[in-house]
């Protein structure tokens, strides 16, 4: 049996698990001027956030560039992010192109299977640094001695390396049933999930890994991180990487997308047919965790007072002398001023002094 989805913006821009019924093709013309008018609303946004997010991650490779001295454990975990946002950014443009189409796939088969590849990608990566950040983080909020990523910084490498290790085992699903191929009902060429097995069992094969190992699990040891180092944080804990912004940010782009699929996957199971207000959830939903890739640069400029300093000082053309690191927050930097000031009222207090005497 060959089960054939819509295109990769089509309704569900990732996941087109679902048989289309007769009804579903009779309802599609009814339908078809209120899609158009989503998908360029859409296409609109996904421009956006490829330029915004180009950007904001041009001027964080350029920040880490400019670091003469070895990578502390911020600027690991940055470059991580960073690149699994890059990955999505550079995929979109192929989307958008595939929209103006109206969903014909004008690519290869191999790029089909990729680009769902880098969009599972960018989502696992995501989340699991995000565990590797609030797990360092935690542990900074609730011991006094220093974390074992920042006592052994070839461990940090190495969890990274581990992150975008298990992303691509958990993407098998995503080289396996993705083809290009031509559509019958349609007459062109769609990048579409395509099964040979029962409809069930692979589309528990596909969703559940992500569900569980990709969703649930991570998120739970997020919000049982969080919720500690909300409880325990202290002013001395606030320097250093930002667990928490990052991680609520993430969470409020991605959590209506997973919530959404899930309740998708629920009726799939339960062979109920979707409506369209899930199948325009579904594609709204994905839009809004394309629009993290762009938003971490942002969130650095907003928090982080060194990273925000050194890019006013390229924009000048001058050079910032700054040796803390550009991740820290703002919170814990204010203070720095008050002493400096100190420290030089004392010296001129000397100075007059020894000229008394």
């Amino acid at each position: 049996m060959k089960v054939v989805g819509g295109g990769l913006l089509d309704e569900n821009a990732t996941y087109d698990y679902i048989n289309y019924t007769d009804e579903d093709y009779e309802d599609h013309d009814d339908h078809d001027g209120s899609k158009h008018s989503a998908m360029l609303w859409v296409m609109v946004l996904y421009s956006a956030v490829v330029c915004v997010g180009l950007l904001g991650h041009a001027l964080l490779l350029a920040a880490l560039a400019q670091k003469r001295r070895p990578w502390s454990l911020s600027d690991i975990f940055v470059f991580n992010l960073g690149a699994a946002d890059i990955l999505l950014l550079l995929m979109l443009p192929f989307w958008i192109v595939e929209a103006t189409q109206d969903h014909e796939w004008t690519f290869s088969n191999p790029f089909c299977k990729i680009s769902r590849v880098v969009f599972n990608i960018n989502f696992y990566c995501g989340i699991y640094l995000m565990v590797l950040i609030s797990l360092n983080g935690c542990w900074s909020s609730t011991h006094r001695t220093q974390p074992c990523f920042r006592q052994k910084p070839l461990l940090t490498h190495f969890s990274c390396l581990l992150v975008w290790l298990v992303s691509l085992i958990l993407t098998i699903p995503d080289w396996i049933f993705p083809r290009a191929e031509e559509d019958a009902t349609q007459n062109k060429s769609m990048c579409a999930l395509r099964y040979t097995q029962s409809d069930t069992f692979s589309l528990l094969l596909s969703r559940l890994p992500y569900h569980v190992l990709g969703f649930l699990l991570p998120a739970a040891t997020l919000i049982i991180c969080c919720s500690r180092m909300l409880l325990r944080v202290r002013c001395r804990s606030k320097r250093g990487i930002l667990p928490l912004p990052l991680v609520v940010v993430f969470f409020l782009c991605w959590l209506p997308y997973n919530i959404t699929l899930i309740v998708d996957t629920c009726l799939s199971v339960s062979r109920k047919t979707r409506n369209d207000s899930l199948k325009t959830a579904l594609m709204v939903t994905t839009a809004l965790g394309c629009i993290h890739a762009c938003l971490r640069p942002l969130l650095y400029f907003c928090l982080c007072v060194n990273f925000r300093k050194w890019l006013l000082a390229v924009l000048k053309c001058a050079t910032d002398q700054s040796k803390s690191s550009l991740w820290d927050l703002s919170v814990g930097m204010e203070v720095l001023p008050v002493q400096s000031h100190e420290q030089q009222a004392l010296k001129e207090v000397k100075l007059e002094q020894q000229a008394q005497c």
